[in-house]
């Protein structure tokens, strides 16, 4: 045996000696570990419900999994957007198997040998001996057949050549599951017209017996995987926050549509808040006539003065939002946001600077999606001064000098951005003067409070005139419309 072979049969074994360790974690230290799992990813799990959860299992037979995974939830999930990552957490802790699985049978399998090929070609008759097998599956919808079926599938093609880590790729290659919906579609269609209701409805049976089958396998590699590296290190690279703490930095396209339904109501509420500190502040002119009529009971003296009720109105809103690359996911949600408080104010007026200011109102007629948007203020607005690198002291003054009237005292001013010059001008001056005028104002920066005043930040420095709030995610942009009230 050569010494990377016998290397690769050693670390085969200490993975199989963390899988045993693995097995032998006491019910304790699995709930206690889950528990800090289901925190860290960021649900909202306290000490009183994961008692909750010990009492549920007082009354469940913990040999049934199943059972054991509907009390965790019934006491620890209170959201439906939350429970995809509850089972994630809940199948890496609580895992199904151990190694590949107890009711393997060796003899399904023939073992490779490390520096073989894992992924065969699609004509090897293993291979399509193999895929009759899961056409079969797939088309009894057989869910516990399935289930053993991708543990010895993930065993067989799941792994690097050098067997160092495991892959869903290799399972889903070899299997090719979606190219068997035509021979699954015949069988049950027994000659039937096609293109009609029943094939409609066939097919999306065996789209979501192929999905569940692909879900199967990641689920599958990410236990094997757990096995090796650990459980923690696994959960932590796997598990995605809820949508509520998924920071606006990290947000693809898909998680756009998503952010838009939470940001409408939350846009509702801060014109709400901000009508409310409006209502709360100054009142209306004195009312002289009934200040004096008031007096007479106290011999002329004024003692409690009258003033007239102030006019409703909706607030207008000034939106400066950076869209320099260092935040340009975070110019994503500004856009979200400027879309859903257009609605709520009288008047949205938006802006946005990198080393100058433009203002791009016009960008946001109705009905316009959010992503055509983007594209059209990076190729149309004016932003770019010399170098086309944060500069906010120069893009204040060019904000002032050709929008200051945007700025009124009926004006709510929202600025958003890392407050990150490039240690160039700041502009304080202005800035202070443009926040006297305006009736409320507001930075929401998308840095974690950790990081402000380091480098070129000048966080502390625009905060003492405009008050900061750190704003990352819908989570703390609840939080900052709450503290308005």
């Amino acid at each position: 045996m050569t010494s990377s072979a016998g290397d690769r049969r050693a670390a085969a074994d200490q993975g199989a000696d963390r899988g045993a360790a693995a097995g032998r974690r006491s019910l304790v230290d699995r709930h206690t570990g889950f528990t800090a799992a289901l925190r860290e990813a960021g649900l909202p799990v306290s000490v009183a419900e994961g008692l909750d959860a010990v009492r549920a299992m007082q009354v469940i037979d913990l040999v049934d999994r199943e059972a054991l995974r509907a009390a965790y939830a019934a006491t620890l999930v209170k959201r439906p957007a939350h429970r995809t990552t509850f089972d994630t957490l809940f199948d890496l802790w609580f895992p199904a198997a151990l190694g590949d699985g107890a009711a393997v049978d060796p003899g399904v399998r023939r073992r490779r040998d490390p520096g073989e090929r894992r992924v065969p070609p699609p004509l090897d008759p293993e291979v399509q001996a193999r895929r009759r097998e899961l056409y079969e599956l797939l088309l009894s919808g057989d869910e516990a057949g399935l289930r053993q079926f991708v543990r010895s599938a993930v065993a067989e093609y799941g792994q690097t050549p050098g067997q160092e880590s495991w892959f869903s790729s290799g399972v889903l290659r070899a299997m090719s599951p979606e190219t068997l919906m035509s021979s699954l579609l015949n069988a049950v269609l027994n000659g039937q017209e096609r293109g009609g209701m029943a094939e409609r409805v066939a097919r999306q049976n065996f789209r979501s017996r192929i999905a569940r089958f692909e879900n199967m396998v990641a689920g599958e590699v990410r236990r094997r995987i757990a096995e090796d590296t650990g459980v923690e290190r696994t959960a932590r690279m796997v598990v995605r926050p809820p949508l509520e703490r998924l920071d606006f930095g990290r947000a693809a396209r898909a998680d756009l549509a998503a952010l838009r339904r939470e940001v409408y109501p939350l846009a509702r509420r801060l014109a709400t808040r901000l009508q409310q500190k409006q209502r709360a502040g100054n009142r209306g002119r004195l009312d002289f006539r009934r200040t004096v009529r008031a007096s007479l009971a106290s011999g002329g003296v004024p003692l409690t003065t009258h003033h007239r009720p102030r006019r409703p109105h909706k607030p207008e809103l000034v939106i400066l939002c950076d869209a320099s690359d260092s935040v340009s996911a975070f110019a994503h949600f500004t856009l979200l946001l400027t879309f859903a408080l257009r609605e709520q104010f009288s008047k949205v007026r938006a802006f946005a600077f990198i080393d100058a200011t433009d203002e791009i109102t016009r960008f946001f007629a109705p009905g316009v999606d959010v992503v055509d948007a983007m594209a059209r203020l990076a190729s149309e607005a004016d932003l770019v001064w010399i170098t086309g690198r944060s500069n906010y002291g120069h893009a204040i003054k060019v904000f002032d000098r050709k929008y200051a009237d945007a700025i009124t005292s009926r004006t709510s001013l929202l600025v958003l951005g890392d407050a990150r010059s490039n240690y160039g001008e700041l502009s304080l001056p202005i800035l202070k003067e443009m926040a006297g005028r305006a009736r409320h104002a507001y930075w929401l920066n998308p840095e974690p409070r950790s990081q402000w005043d380091t480098g070129d930040s000048a966080a502390s420095r625009y905060g003492e005139i405009v008050p900061m709030h750190e704003c990352r995610n819908l989570a703390q942009l609840t939080e900052f419309i709450e503290e308005l009230a």
